[in-house]
């Protein structure tokens, strides 16, 4: 019975490849996707390049311990709150369930919103105003829990489960004596883009922030906002440290300038900690711009299609994968910094952003000059090119043997993919040995051992929604939540999945309830799912980077489908009349 947890049945290590080849006769490997059934790469947009800083990111030596030789324990180095509360790249969660942002507080969850009826009348919301003067709380018993609802905010359990927009800004405005729950923040300055622009949001928070302490008296104005000051530079803190990307909107950067200015006439302290924020977000976004640049330069270079690739006659001038890396365990630790290095650039927001509302946002063209979800469709192009290298590398030897020699080799990359707990590299090589120019050749596949094959197979199964996958990731969350070394850490799910999920969850989901309400429960499950993202895209990568192999993995041309079909049929023959024809088609375009 093949293992369905990474830890029952991890695989024993796979020796490094030399010229010897003990090819294996077996029957054609039966697959569950070869019945069209595997997710396939998208047609365009085939590859991306992979990170880079300053010139080369490959370059730039990490210290790294050998991971096969000792354990591997790495400290990574966290910027803290200005006021040294929180690490910023902690989970907003500190446990798997979400929290009500009044659950750890021992007041009354009615108790931040005592400011909401003088907003919303200044504000001219006549409906939320008469709302808004109901003092009391008024319970309801379902069940075995309790709802209880506070002007425009409704608790069951202690945990908010819905509001008004106008309630849930408010709810997120630090006051002298209050401080909006760290999972609450996060939460709502992640979806909240589902309503409005994160301007618009920054703005009116600002505002309020600064108009709940005027009083009329222009001193003891300056002695109030002093004392609330500090709180709202960190509330500031964690919406740059978190989503830093929504401050590539100039507009917002002006309304950050904007504020700095104006704590600096009440607190030097905490004007001086909105200038080190400043420095850090601009320090960000620039490693930003560096790394798309990056991307770029390297998808560039990858896109130059020598004459190596234009036919099978050529294949002898091209080096193959093996003559970059003959040890499948260290092509994995180098497919994991790949995947590493691009998920670390991938903002949270982008999650959301994917289906986030379009028309009111399409006027502001600043918001837009850059891609919103640029890094996260980078990230999946990555993903497509590692399908498409890998068929590239099976399909472009003339011998029949070197090609099994091939398929057998990017078997026990997965299978080390596998083991690290790697599942994008893992699937995107599953499913280019799964493309049909790769699963049509019968007779290279008859001298390749699939044992192992079938078995990751199973494990990536997509059968029951990917149950064998989902029971693998847990155990790999599980292992990285109890893990004593840097490697044990790594968590790379299939990411294609992962924004499945998220965007169902999204529309399975209504965002308002019939009375106008934000449904926050959905909003919790929306921030659990990506929050545990954020866990996962921290860690850093234990094995040592191998400039060579990187280069190679990033830049090196693959063939385009018709060039893999093409490919394909000068390998093994057509079977029938349609694949000839399929093949005089293919050598009259590409050719010509």
């Amino acid at each position: 019975m093949p293992p369905t947890t990474p830890y029952a049945g991890k695989f024993s290590p796979c020796a490094p490849y030399g010229n010897n080849n003990n090819n294996h006769h077996h029957p054609a490997p039966h697959s569950p996707y070869r019945n069209g059934t595997a997710p396939e790469p998208a047609k365009e947009n085939v590859y991306s390049g992979a990170y880079a800083c300053a010139e080369n990111p490959y370059d730039v030596p990490q210290p790294h311990a050998a991971y096969r030789s000792s354990s591997v324990s790495s400290v990574t180095a966290r910027e803290h709150h200005y006021n040294g509360a929180r690490a910023v790249s902690e989970n907003p969660y500190s446990s798997p369930q979400p929290h009500s942002p009044r659950q750890h507080s021992t007041s009354c969850p009615g108790r931040a919103y005592r400011h909401t009826t003088t907003t919303s009348s200044s504000s001219g919301g006549s409906e939320q105003s008469s709302r808004n003067n109901s003092v009391a709380a008024k319970g309801r018993r379902y069940g075995h829990g309790v709802t209880a609802s506070y002007g425009e905010m409704c608790y069951h359990d202690n945990s908010l489960v819905s509001a008004s927009l106008e309630a849930l800004i408010q709810h997120l405005v630090p006051t002298v004596d209050y401080y909006p729950d760290r999972s609450y923040v996060f939460t709502f300055l992640l979806s909240s883009r589902l309503f409005l622009h994160p301007y618009e949001l920054m703005t009116r928070v600002c505002h309020l922030c600064v108009e709940q302490q005027r009083s009329g008296d222009a001193l003891l104005d300056k002695i109030r906002f002093r004392e609330v000051a500090p709180k709202l530079v960190q509330l500031l803190t964690e919406w740059t440290e978190t989503f830093p990307y929504d401050f590539r909107d100039e507009r917002m950067m002006r309304c950050l300038n904007d504020m700095t200015q104006h704590v600096a006439r009440g607190d030097e302290y905490s004007w001086r900690a909105m200038q080190q924020m400043t420095q850090r977000l601009i320090k960000r976004l620039s490693a930003l711009g560096q790394y798309e640049e990056a991307v770029s330069a390297l998808s560039a270079v990858a896109m130059e299609r020598p004459a190596s690739l234009k036919g099978k006659q050529a294949a002898g001038q091209r080096s193959d994968v093996m003559s970059a890396c003959d040890d499948p365990f260290v092509l994995a630790q180098q497919l994991t910094h790949i995947e590493l290095d691009r998920l670390s650039f991938i903002g949270p927001e982008e999650f959301i952003q994917t289906f986030a509302m379009k028309d009111p946002l399409e006027n502001h063209k600043g918001f837009f000059r850059k891609r919103k979800t640029s890094n996260l469709e980078a990230y999946i192009n990555w993903f497509n090119r590692l399908s498409y290298l890998v068929a590239t590398e099976i399909c472009m030897p003339v011998k029949k043997k070197h090609r099994a020699r091939i398929i057998e080799f990017f078997i026990d990359v997965a299978q080390e993919c596998f083991n690290i707990g790697n599942f994008n590299s893992l699937m995107a090589i599953i499913t280019g040995m799964n493309m049909s120019p790769v699963a049509r050749l019968r007779k290279t596949w008859s001298k390749v051992n699939t044992d192992k094959f079938e078995i990751l197979e199973h494990q990536m199964d997509p059968s029951s929604n990917f149950t064998n996958y989902r029971t693998a990731l847990r155990g790999a969350t599980q292992r990285s939540e109890t893990a004593h070394s840097s490697q044990e850490k790594i968590v790379i799910p299939f990411f294609s999945l992962l924004i499945k999920d998220i965007y169902f969850l999204n529309e399975g989901c209504a965002s308002k309830l019939t009375n106008g309400h934000i449904n926050f429960e959905k909003l919790w499950e929306l921030a659990k799912q990506v929050s545990e993202f954020l866990v996962w895209r921290q860690v850093i990568c234990p094995f040592d980077r191998d400039r060579r192999i990187l280069q190679y993995l990033v830049t090196t041309p693959v063939f385009t489908e018709d060039e893999l079909h093409l490919a394909s049929y000068e390998s093994e023959g057509p079977e029938n009349n349609m694949e000839k024809d399929s093949r005089r088609s293919l050598r009259s375009s590409l050719r010509s």
